[in-house]
């Protein structure tokens, strides 16, 4: 079965899933040849150990907490909250409250 990505000009619903987080899960919401926009969602507890990304990344926070850490520091990201960083940065994510998150990646290749 093909993922469905949203296709130029369509509307992209990004509204916290509140009650329904438990039972949602991570999507890519579009992905072209430069850009690729991922809705993560993860439980309390789970992490994304240290990795780096194929290009400049924005991480947006739009429910719960997660704690990210780069640059030998770790801030929590919290709702309306967010934070770039250069391409190849290593970087982890710990969920401390159950979060959906946008990542963008801008690829530079």
């Amino acid at each position: 079965m093909a993922i469905t990505h949203a296709k130029p000009g369509e509307i992209i619903d990004i509204t916290p899933y509140g009650s329904l987080l438990a039972t949602t899960k991570t999507t890519t919401l579009f992905k072209t040849e430069r850009i690729e926009v991922i809705r993560i969602v993860m439980a309390v507890g789970k992490e994304f150990p240290e990795h780096k990304a194929p290009g400049e990344i924005i991480v947006q926070c739009l429910e719960g907490q997660i704690a990210f850490t780069a640059s030998g520091k770790t801030e929590t990201l919290e709702a309306g909250q967010m934070i770039y960083l250069e391409s190849e940065e290593p970087h982890a994510i710990r969920c401390i409250e159950a979060a959906s998150f946008l990542v963008t990646i801008i690829s530079n290749r």
